[in-house]
């Protein structure tokens, strides 16, 4: 019982690390994202607005890889939660799927957050 427990930890440490990693990813995005606009707001060059819109989509995807991880150890973390004779095995073969992916990347926090911040830029480039 003592190893399944410390299995279940080490598999909830992996998850809370994944939702750190999320996070870290947002503030990035943030951070760079306002930079561009700060470069471009000083009339130095106007296509740096234009230029934001890599990033958000880079840190999209990386923050949706991220919640994408941290989904598929939670089925792990369930499976081994019922299993009698836990194998402390961390393996996710059977949990991967380009579907989870896309439903990760579609997901309402981050879709609420990258189409906030691609609603500014277009604001931004075009209306000021």
């Amino acid at each position: 019982m003592e190893a399944k427990l410390k299995h279940l930890d080490f598999i909830q440490t992996i998850i809370s690390r994944m939702a750190q990693n999320s996070f870290l990813i947002k503030g990035w995005a943030i951070t760079l994202v306002s930079a561009l606009f700060a470069l471009a707001s000083n009339g130095s060059n106007q296509k740096f607005i234009s230029v934001a819109a890599f990033p958000i989509v880079f840190f999209w995807i990386l923050d949706s890889y991220y919640l994408y991880q941290e989904r598929i150890y939670r089925e792990v973390y369930d499976h081994a939660r019922v299993q009698e004779n836990s194998d402390l095995s961390l393996n996710t073969k059977q949990y991967v799927g380009f579907v989870k992916f896309l439903k990760a990347a579609c997901s309402s926090t981050i879709i609420l957050f990258y189409v906030a911040m691609s609603t500014t830029m277009l604001i931004v480039k075009y209306w000021i």
